[in-house]
């Protein structure tokens, strides 16, 4: 699940960041970006249901990538110990369970060789938070900027 957010109207800063050298632009981007991405990471931690282990909780991050010049932010959940979080967002569907490697399951004391599981009703965590935190994360970004291009204002 991915959402990009689109930007427009920044003229006036792309402007001011090509006077920068490249590696400064780099770094201010990728720093406001995170901290953008934080304010939904954040968000998503306080809405995500906590099981028995809060796996889930504990597997939401915030992780950056640069590709072919591309500075992108990706926050995300699941992996390792909460390998279930996209079942957690979207829910499942009835379905049935088969042993894989056995002849039957065991289950409430009883031995069975299919189980008919009801499906998992749908708890989203990760939408809620972007939907409700877009521009939130927006404007640290824009502050994060500001703040960086201030220093160095202030420096010159």
């Amino acid at each position: 699940m991915m959402t990009d957010i689109q930007i427009k109207g920044l003229e006036g800063l792309q402007t001011l960041l090509d006077e920068l050298p490249a590696r400064i632009e780099k770094n201010m981007v990728r720093g406001g970006l995170r901290a953008g991405a934080k304010v939904v990471e954040a968000e998503a931690k306080q809405l995500c249901p906590v099981g028995k282990t809060g796996a889930l909780k504990e597997s939401i991050h915030v992780s950056m990538r640069t590709r072919q010049g591309r500075i992108s932010a990706t926050i995300s959940a699941g992996g390792g110990k909460a390998w279930y979080a996209g079942m957690v967002e979207h829910g499942t569907a009835r379905h049935w369970i088969k042993p894989k490697d056995r002849k039957s399951l065991f289950l409430a004391g009883l031995e069975r060789k299919v189980v008919l599981h009801p499906g998992a009703k749908k708890q989203p965590f990760m939408r809620p938070a972007i939907d409700g935190k877009a521009s939130e994360a927006i404007e640290t970004f824009s502050a994060h900027l500001r703040n960086r291009l201030a220093k160095i204002e202030a420096g010159k």
